[in-house]
This record gives structure tokens, C-alpha cells and sequence, in this order.
């Protein structure tokens, strides 16, 4: 509408403004009293050239009235386009000019991405190390070379973002949200780059086109292993008898879950087998990787208990020299305490310490010459009370080590239920075992208890039933399986997917790798 009144306004101009040129150029000057006779004649004359005039002017004004009305018919037109326009604008939702921001993760929900990422990647590495091992031993160390090194970058990225990680949980804070997603970035990293080699991984198994080699080959490390368990069993009956029970409570249990594993396997072998001699090999080669899963692990187990053996026997040899150690220790201190040195110790702190000590170490001399105790116990209670005096004995590397190795061990044969708090933990005791022994045996025992504890949360809901009597649950709860119980027992009666060599993108593939 207000183009349509500047429209008229300049058309009335328009219009007015000829007629007022007109009257400018009709009007007469006077006649001047002297001279006369000129202005007769100038008289005579505009009275000849009337009719001409006339008739320009009438032309003057026609012309005159065009520009007007096309301005005028201009405005009305814009003026109607803008009144259009402004009703289709009102009848149409507006689209912004540009997309609104996209939200921030909070700390929390970026701390869970975190420990997701962890515990996704750690499992992709561990499938990936424990298929690798049956590659290798089929092929060669040449043939894997590639994959290996592509496990060692994993590991590594893996190992950065549990150090991360573990900077993060000793002080949380919301500066430290920079650091959350560096977690996440080198989990993807150590995924992809396993991604990158699954394609190659699985063209060199070639299962799908001749898996009879992989078959034999599994079926001799089942074999052997089942030689294995049951010198386990023994060795373990053994150590009940040469040690104190608290020396083998770690490993009780340890020869039944590897039988349960083997039970797993069996059915896994028969089963890929029977697929294989009625051409199918693609559910074949899935019941083949879910046996040397099972397998893989049923060897953690059974290798838990020979290292134990061999590290209660150097751990026996080892307690006597690390007494003399520790109590030389003592006197030391204590001629500091009688010098008034205590080397910027409060005395009294210094004095506990001492007392302390040498407690204990009288204790620890005492229960190995009464008989059966558990001298790698006794190694840490001797490195515990020795710490604060200064010196640390190099047996407890031993102790360290062994401390390590469990947690390991459970957290890869549980990780099906294990968080990454636990796997942190457990990754800080690899990183501290050769620079400060006694604080990665620390580590590894809060490790361990940690990933029981998650065990204990997770339960299984389905032990104790006889249609799980087939080693399923087990093989769930060491993630041989993935997912829930009752799919992963559906996936493993009809040929389901196991855990394999590659990152999140690739480790659940169900044929070749794209």
C-alpha cells in the first residue's frame, strides 16, 4: 500500500506540473507606453501563431500524461507483488538461514563416550591378538607380519588412551574435557587402523574357499590343551599341598572354566565341520572362529596356573633374601632415629614406620619356617614395609609381575563384563612394572578387584540351567560371543557371528571383510 500512495503522489505531481508550465508560458508582458507601434506588430504576430501554439500545447499536455500513469502503474504493480509476497511468507514456515549449532556432549555423557570407547577398542584388540595367534601359528610369523604390526599400532594408541585416562580419573575435572576427547580420538585410531587390515586378514585365512587346514590346525591345539587341563588340575592339587591355601585361591577355579571353554569348542569344531562337509562355508568359518576363541582362552586359564607354579617357586627362593634386605633396612633407620638424621621424616613418622617393619618381617620369618605359607604374599607384605624405609627389595618385580598377569588374565578371559575402570588400572600396572614395581603391583590388585567386582554386578542369570550347559554362557562372558546371552546362543546354534581380527567396524562381520 505505501507504493501504491508514492505511486499516486508522483502521478498528481506529474500531472500538476504541466499546467503550471503552461500558465508560465501563456502570461504577457506589459506594453510598454513608449514604442507602440512594436508591440502592435509583436501583438499582430502572437495572434497569427495562435492556432500553432495551441496545438502544441494540447500535444505537450497528451505527451505529458504518459509518464505518469506508467509510474503510477509501475508502483501498483510492486505494490501488489509485495502484498503476494507477504501472504506467501506468512502461509510458509521461514527456513533460517543457517543450521542452529549442534550441542556439546556434557562432561558426563562425554565421560561415558570415553569409557565406552575404551572398553570397545580393548576388546577389538584382544579378539584381534587371540585370532592373530592361530594365523601365525598356520602360516608363519612372515605372512602375519602385517596384521601384527597393525595390533602393535592398536595397542599403542590403546595404551596412550588408558594413560589418559587414568590422568582423568585422578583428577577430574571439567578442564580436562580436552583430554575425554583425545580418549575417544585414539580409540578410533587403534579401531581403524585394525578396520584397515581386515580385508587382508581374511583373504589370506581364505576360509570360505579351504578352511581344512584352519580346522586341523585347531583341532591340535584342542587336542594338546586337553592334555593341558589336566596336568593343571593336578599342578593345582599340588600347590594345595606345598603352599598355604591363600596361594592358589586365585587360580581355583580357573581348570573348571578352562573345561567349560573346551566344552564351547568342542561343539564349535563339530559343528564347523559339519558345515563345511555340507558346503556351507560361510556359517563354517563363524563356528570355527567362535571354537579358537574359546580355545584361546581356555589357554589363559590352564597357562594361569603353570605361571603360578613357577612364580610361587622363584617367590620361595626369593623371601629369604629379600628379609635380610628389608631388615637392614630397619637398622639403618633405626641408627638414623638414634643420630637425630631422619632426613626430613618426622621422627615419630619414621618411628612407625620402623615398628611396623619390624613386625612384620619377624611375622613373614615365622611363617616360612612353620611350613606351608604363601611366599608371594610374603613378598608383598616385605616390599609394603619396606617402601617407607627407602629401599624396596628386587624381588618384588616378581611379585608385580605375577600381580599383572592375573588381572590380565581375568580381565581377558571376563571381559565380556568388565568396565574400563578395571582395564585402566590394569594398563597404569603395565606401564609402572619396570619403572616402579611396587606401586604397578599396587595397580594390579586394585585391577583385579575391580574387574571381580564388575563379574559379581554382571552375574549370570543362566548358570546352573542344563540348555546352558554347553559352555555358551561362558564364551558370552568372555566376549567370544557378542551381545546378550539369548541371541548369542541363538547366533551360536545357527551360525552367528563370534568376536575376529578387526576394529568396532569389522570384528562382527559375518562374511569377508569389505
Amino acid at each position: 500500500m505505501a507504493h501504491t500512495a508514492l505511486g499516486g503522489v508522483i502521478g498528481v505531481l506529474w500531472l500538476v506540473l504541466p499546467g503550471a508550465t503552461a500558465d508560465q508560458e501563456g502570461y504577457e508582458a506589459p506594453v510598454s507606453a513608449v514604442g507602440s507601434a512594436p508591440a502592435v506588430s509583436a501583438s499582430a504576430t502572437a495572434v497569427s501563431d495562435a492556432p500553432a501554439v495551441a496545438d502544441a500545447r494540447e500535444k505537450t499536455s497528451a505527451g505529458d500524461l504518459v509518464l505518469p500513469l506508467v509510474v503510477a502503474g509501475v508502483a501498483v504493480a510492486v505494490a501488489g507483488y509485495s502484498y503476494a509476497r507477504r501472504r506467501r511468507r506468512s502461509g510458509t514456515p521461514t527456513i533460517p538461514s543457517a543450521l542452529p549449532p549442534v550441542a556439546r556432549p556434557t562432561t558426563p555423557e562425554l565421560d561415558r563416550q570415553a569409557r565406552k570407547s575404551l572398553v570397545a577398542a580393548d576388546d577389538c584388540v584382544r579378539t584381534s591378538r587371540e585370532e592373530l595367534g592361530f594365523v601365525e601359528g598356520l602360516f608363519g610369523s612372515e605372512a602375519v607380519a602385517p596384521f601384527t604390526e597393525a595390533v602393535r599400532c592398536a595397542e599403542a594408541e590403546l595404551s596412550a588412551a588408558f594413560q589418559l585416562r587414568q590422568a582423568y580419573d585422578d583428577s577430574p575435572t571439567d578442564a580436562s574435557r580436552a583430554g575425554l576427547d583425545q580418549i575417544v580420538a585414539r580409540c578410533v585410531d587403534a579401531g581403524r587402523r585394525l578396520d584397515a587390515e581386515a580385508a587382508g586378514f581374511d583373504q589370506l585365512r581364505a576360509l570360505e574357499q579351504d578352511m581344512s587346514g584352519a580346522l586341523r590346525h585347531a583341532e591340535v591345539r584342542f587336542r594338546e590343551l586337553t592334555g593341558r587341563t589336566s596336568a593343571a588340575e593336578a599342578t593345582l592339587a599340588d600347590l594345595g599341598e606345598r603352599y598355604a591355601p591363600s596361594a592358589s585361591l586365585l587360580v581355583s577355579g580357573q581348570v573348571e572354566q578352562a573345561k567349560d571353554r573346551l566344552v564351547f569348542a568342542t561343539t564349535g569344531l563339530n559343528r564347523a565341520r559339519q558345515s563345511a562337509d555340507l558346503a556351507d562355508p560361510d556359517r563354517a568359518v563363524l563356528q570355527l572362529r567362535a571354537a579358537e576363541g574359546a580355545i584361546a582362552q581356555a589357554e589363559v586359564f590352564v597357562d594361569g596356573v603353570d605361571r603360578l607354579a613357577s612364580a610361587l617357586a622363584a617367590a620361595a627362593q626369593a623371601v629369604p633374601e629379600a628379609l635380610d634386605e628389608a631388615e637392614a633396612a630397619v637398622v639403618e633407620a633405626r641408627e638414623r632415629l638414634a643420630e637425630g638424621t631422619a632426613e626430613g621424616v618426622p621422627v615419630g613418622e619414621l618411628e612407625g614406620h620402623v615398628s611396623r617393619a619390624r613386625a612384620t618381617l619377624a611375622a613373614v620369618r615365622e611363617e616360612a619356617a612353620a611350613g606351608p605359607y604363601d611366599p608371594l604374599e610374603a613378598l608383598h607384605r616385605i616390599a609394603v614395609v619396606s617402601a617407607p624405609l627407602g629401599t624396596v627389595p628386587g624381588a618384588v618385580r616378581l611379585v608385580a609381575r605375577r600381580a599383572t598377569e592375573a588381572a590380565d588374565g581375568f580381565v581377558g578371559t571376563h571381559r565380556g563384563a568388565v568396565g574400563a575402570e578395571a582395564r585402566t588400572r590394569l594398563a597404569e600396572a603395565r606401564r609402572l612394572l619396570d619403572q616402579d614395581p611396587a606401586e604397578g603391583d599396587a595397580f594390579a590388585r586394585q585391577a583385579r578387584e575391580l574387574a571381580e567386582r564388575d563379574v559379581r554386578a554382571h552375574g549370570n542369570p543362566y548358570g546352573g540351567r542344563p540348555e546352558h550347559t554347553n559352555g555358551v554362557a561362558g564364551a558370552v562372558l568372555g566376549g567370544i560371543l557378542l551381545g546378550d546371552l539369548p541371541d548369542a546362543e541363538a547366533e551360536a546354534l545357527t551360525g552367528g557371528a563370534p568376536g575376529s581380527f578387526g576394529g568396532p567396524a569389522t570384528r562382527a562381520r559375518r562374511g569377508l571383510a569389505p
